[in-house]
Order: C-alpha cells, then structure tokens, then sequence
C-alpha cells in the first residue's frame, strides 16, 4: 500500500507555492518522491522553498508566474516541458482574499472583486488549460485548492466565495470532460494558521468563534493540508476524480 504513494518520476507543478499551504504541499509532494515547481510571484520566497526542499533531498524548479497572465502561464509550462517533459501533476493553491474584497455587499470594492476572480478561478482555468497537453499524454492529475467556502457561505466574503464555488464547479466540469485520461479534484481546507489568517487569529474573538464553530477545536498547520495533496496526487486515488475532500476540521459537517 505504501508504494501507491510514491510520486517518483512524477513532475508536480504548485501555484501560490511560496508560503502556507502552497508551500506545505510543495514539500509534502517533494517527501512523496516528485519533482516539485513552485511558482509565485515573489523570486526570492520560491527560492527559499526550492532550498528547503532540496535540502531534504528533493528536487525542485522555482518559476515565478503571474497565474492572472495567459501569456505567463503559457511560459510557465512551457518550461516543465523543456526541463522535464511535462507536468504529470498540477495543484492549483495560488489564491488572494484582499481587505478591498470584504464587507458587506455595498462597500466591496468592484475591482477588488476582479481581483479575487482572477486569481482564485480564472487563474486556475488558465493553468489547467495551459496544462491539459502535458496531463493527456502523462495520465495527469488537477488538484484544485478551495475553500470551505466553496461549499457554504461565509459572511462579507463575498467574493471569495464566489470564486471557491466557481472553482469546485470547476473542478467537477473539468473532470467529465478530461476523464477518463485526467483525473482532477478538489480540496476545501477549513480555517489554516498561515500568514494570510494572522490577523484573523490575532483578533481574539474572530478567533474564538472560529475555533467553537470547528469540531477539531483548532485552526489546522498548513502540513495538514499536504497529506490530502500527496492522496490525490498519487496512485492510492487512481479511481478518484470530480471529488470535493472537505479538510475543514469538521467545518461542514454541522
């Protein structure tokens, strides 16, 4: 059974793969055995995931990549191709939730709005397309990274939820029509301790109630999310695809 978990040979591309839970399946599918591709904007965080990685004795390629950009993107798996052939694996992480983006309905700002579209849905449809060559021929694998918000509303959120319902809409539209060559799915990561919910959990009542409203009673560590992206990645879910793997803690079971 271990063996179905090793990602060996495989090729692995991680979006928003400097920091938090992008930076945590990097390494996560890195220990399984694949060759991971960081990109984000921000060189200087890729390099430091790429040296932690290696370190560890991985491999790994950091590209940075605007995912708003079709040009950027293009580029981007344009360059797996040439240093590895393709990408067998493609793990959409890369998203934004910006102060111009919260409040109630009247005060969101309209390109705030853009924003967060662009880059938590349009984004991920961009790298799936550029993708789709290499995943077709390699027997490839999605994994886009939501939201329990994607799956029940958040208040003055709106959107980013939105954009998480798009993309587990998403995510099942793209697994009838690549199947049966390319499996894709979809994780829904409950409330995480990253940079992006500091501010969050450093407001003691945001946090309280988040934590009572969690069955677990926690917010999770990004490495939580990472065990999933290894599962859907990799030959142990051979026979999973258009599925939505709720990490919430219990978030939506109540």
């Amino acid at each position: 059974m271990h063996g179905q978990f090793d990602l060996t040979g495989r090729t692995a591309v991680v979006t928003g793969g400097s920091r938090g839970i992008g930076r945590a399946i990097a390494e996560g599918l890195a220990s399984a055995g694949a060759t991971v591709v960081p990109t984000a904007r921000s060189e200087d965080d890729l390099a430091a995931v790429v040296e932690g990685i290696e370190a560890e004795g991985g491999d790994a390629l950091a590209v940075s990549t605007d995912v708003t950009d079709p040009d950027s993107v293009d580029a981007l798996f344009e360059r797996v191709g040439e240093a590895f052939g393709g990408a067998d694996v493609v793990v959409n992480n890369a998203g934004v939730n910006p102060a111009a983006a919260l409040g109630t309905p009247e005060r969101v700002d309209a390109e705030g709005f853009d924003l967060v579209t662009d880059v938590n849905l349009r984004g991920a449809f961009l790298c799936a397309r550029a993708a789709a060559e290499h995943l077709h021929e390699r027997g490839g694998s999605v994994i886009n990274v939501a939201s329990v918000g994607g799956l029940v509303g958040l208040p003055r959120q709106h959107p980013y939820v939105a954009s998480k319902h798009g993309l587990v809409g998403l995510t099942k539209s793209l697994a009838l029509d690549w199947a049966p060559d390319v499996r894709v799915n979809c994780i829904a990561p409950g409330y995480v301790a990253t940079d992006l919910t500091d501010e969050l959990r450093a407001n003691e009542d945001l946090r309280a109630s988040i934590v009572e409203r969690t069955p677990l009673d926690r917010f999770a560590d990004p490495e939580e999310i990472a065990g999933p992206a290894v599962f859907l990645a990799s030959d142990a879910a051979s026979y999973v695809t258009g599925a939505i793997l709720a990490v919430d803690g219990g978030w939506t079971a109540r």
